[in-house]
């Protein structure tokens, strides 16, 4: 049985941090703030600065139709871009590490996906037959492509390389499962 304490710690510590989204918007939120706070601390001292044109904006804004197509357009360009920062926040990034049991609740190790792909690629060398093989993970699914001559039958040999890559899988033991896809390519 599985730690389940554990493996959320493990899933926690190599979840995709959205750093980018987060400094535009911060850096954004702070410019925007400082600009308030020297509009207003200059007004209360009696002598605004005006680094924004309120008059213009005041007239344009009062002067302008909620219908207006320039209006419409520019609240579609900010609310589209508030949507995009607000998807790339909530979209989980692409994992740069395959969390794994130790064994050990307090153990967290992450191994990069390249990583697990080639051991993955190995297990399948080593079934009868496979000349080479190579091995990608896209999404929760490792991709196997064995190479072989093709003196065995197609359908044997995919779920031979199958198991062995399931094994090898099994023998890491990842906290999320994946799902194993294997492509045989038949070179004479």
């Amino acid at each position: 049985m599985h730690d389940k304490v554990a493996d959320r710690a493990a899933v926690r510590a190599f979840r995709p941090r959205r750093r980018i989204p987060a400094v535009v918007v911060a850096i954004l939120l702070t410019l925007l703030g400082l600009l308030l706070a020297v509009e207003t601390l200059s007004a209360l001292f009696g002598s605004p600065l005006r680094l924004v044109p309120y008059d213009r904006m005041l007239g344009w804004a009062s002067s302008t139709l909620w219908t207006n197509p320039w209006f419409l357009l520019g609240s579609a360009l900010v609310t589209l871009l508030g949507l995009a920062l607000l998807a790339a926040a909530l979209v989980p990034g692409k994992p740069k590490m395959v969390p794994v049991r130790s064994g050990h609740r307090d153990l967290i190790i992450g191994l990069r996906p390249r990583s697990v792909a080639r051991a993955l690629a190995r297990a399948a060398e080593q079934v009868p037959g496979v000349r080479s093989a190579r091995a990608k993970l896209r999404g929760g699914t490792f991709t196997v492509t064995p190479t072989t001559s093709g003196w065995r039958k197609r359908d044997e040999f995919r779920k031979d390389v199958r198991d062995a890559v399931l094994a090898k899988l099994a023998e890491l033991d990842p906290v999320h499962p994946y799902r194993v896809a294997v492509h045989v390519k038949e070179r004479k």
